[in-house]
């Protein structure tokens, strides 16, 4: 018989990130309780009621709960077959203590975008080597859940793409796709906010950095695959993770795995 309570829980390298939770809970009810960081959680099945500053809430219909840092709340099943969940938690570098206040007020979102790239961002978040994936996401979350949080006016502010940074990151990109900068390193290059670069560079060339690193990654691979080197030593020559990480994106972008690619170009020769 599968257990009824189950968890995984993981602290992955992407700054901004404290500690990804995931978990199947039947029975368990938390205590009323804080955390130092902020509380960014879906439920996959099931509900989830719990009360956050004397506030009894939940998470119905596919919403996103975002739980402030330094507010006590509890939780606890609302469905007799449990819930459920992925929770990420941020620190305060992705949201600040201003926005305390607005998610006390209105922390259950009805966003199905938002929700939609919490869920992309776990994908990365789990996969060794999709960092920059996972930084470029957790920018635009980021930048939603503050869009939620503040007046429109003020998010309004500095909104409109700037294809000179677009170019200035992808110059940096060309130099650097091998072993790539992290979205904070680029940011602090050029001196603008992560969100902004992804937002730009996304359109000015109709692609997300970390796709366009892929790309990069995935053409030197396809020339050193038929310069005759073997799989396992042209993953690590390109700056993916291991073998199967670059299998994954080399079948998406090309069809075929790179074992498959390259005995097919020896072929060719023959």
């Amino acid at each position: 018989m599968a257990p009824r309570e189950t968890i995984s829980a993981w602290r992955p390298s992407v700054p901004g990130v404290s500690e990804v939770f995931h978990a199947h809970f039947t029975e368990h009810a938390y205590p009323m309780h804080v955390h130092d960081a902020w509380t960014l959680l879906i439920v996959d099945d099931g509900a989830v009621r719990y009360d956050l500053d004397r506030h009894e809430r939940g998470t119905p219909n596919d919403t996103v709960s975002l739980l402030p840092p330094q507010v006590p709340h509890n939780g606890s099943p609302a469905t007799s077959h449990g819930f459920r969940k992925r929770v990420i938690y941020l620190d305060m570098t992705q949201l600040d203590a201003s926005l305390i206040g607005p998610a006390v007020d209105g922390p259950d979102l009805t966003d199905p975008l938002l929700r939609t790239r919490i869920g992309q961002l776990h994908a990365a978040l789990a996969t060794p080597g999709d960092e920059l994936e996972a930084e470029s996401r957790l920018a635009l979350i980021s930048q939603r859940l503050r869009e939620h949080l503040r007046p429109r006016s003020a998010v309004a502010a500095g909104a409109v793409p700037d294809r000179s940074i677009a170019h200035s990151l992808r110059d940096l990109l060309d130099e650097r796709y091998v072993e790539a900068p992290t979205l904070e390193e680029a940011a602090r290059l050029l001196h603008a906010h992560p969100a902004h670069l992804v937002r730009a560079f996304s359109t000015a060339y109709g692609i997300a950095p970390h796709q366009y690193v892929t790309s990069r990654r995935i053409d030197l691979a396809r020339r050193l695959l038929l310069d005759g080197r073997p799989p396992s030593e042209v993953a690590t020559a390109v700056g993916l993770y291991d073998q199967s990480h670059l299998t994954r994106h080399f079948k998406r972008v090309v069809g075929v795995a790179p074992g498959q690619y390259a005995r097919t170009t020896r072929e060719s020769r023959r």
